[in-house]
């Protein structure tokens, strides 16, 4: 699931220096998979290609394998995470205009903004409402 992240990550976030390694690497493995509550979804082979990190109604989290982008891995993964909690949330940073196009065909909408502290990027939390 790290090396899922890192690679997912990186292509996401660019303009984070060092992204998908070192502290936040560490922040990964050692926080956020142990306090969300964690699906995956495999391909056809058996083959992890995405995680889903819910804390509470928030999406903590959601990274494809870059290689598999596209196929309906996240698509089925927020469907998921809609059907166990209902209303979710979730933060993006503005600067990845993938996520945010994905998110928006997803029927998410702009919520609040804020300074992220830990990159100095500017985040977007946006809320997907129920129906």
């Amino acid at each position: 699931m790290v090396a899922l992240w890192s690679a997912a990550s990186k292509k996401a976030h660019p303009f984070i220096d060092d992204e998908g390694q070192g502290e936040r690497e560490r922040k990964l493995r050692e926080v956020y998979l142990k306090i969300a509550e964690s699906w995956v979804i495999e391909d056809e082979t058996g083959r992890v290609v995405g995680l889903l990190g819910l804390l509470d109604q928030e999406i903590g989290g959601l990274f494809v394998d870059p290689a598999a982008q596209g196929a309906g891995y996240g698509r089925a993964l927020v469907e998921h995470a809609v059907k166990l909690k209902g209303e979710v949330t979730l933060e993006v940073f503005e600067k990845n205009a993938a996520a945010r196009a994905f998110y928006a065909h997803m029927g998410f909408i702009l919520f609040a903004r804020r300074n992220c502290d830990e990159t100095g990027h500017m985040l977007l939390k946006l809320v997907r409402p129920v129906g």
